[in-house]
């Protein structure tokens, strides 16, 4: 999946990732897509329910040996 910006998360646990992506989605325009590469397994469902509480879009996960994206996009402000 193609995303205007990817953050590295690998090493990071639990809250920390879902720290990091509501950083970085606040410096993202409207509609723009967000890449977050992690290993910690709870991002899997961590992050599709931060999405639906902030009104972000999840779009989906790819998992690749142990290294798992998961993508969001930026809602309408």
């Amino acid at each position: 999946m193609d995303a205007d910006k990817t953050i590295d998360c690998v090493g990071l646990y639990c809250p920390m990732p879902i720290v990091k992506t509501a950083q970085a989605v606040k410096k993202l325009t409207q509609g723009e897509v967000l890449e977050v590469v992690a290993d910690d397994k709870g991002i899997k469902s961590d992050m599709p329910a931060w999405a639906e509480k902030t009104g972000n879009e999840f779009l989906g996960v790819e998992e690749d040996g142990g290294e798992i994206k998961v993508y969001v996009r930026k809602k309408a402000d």
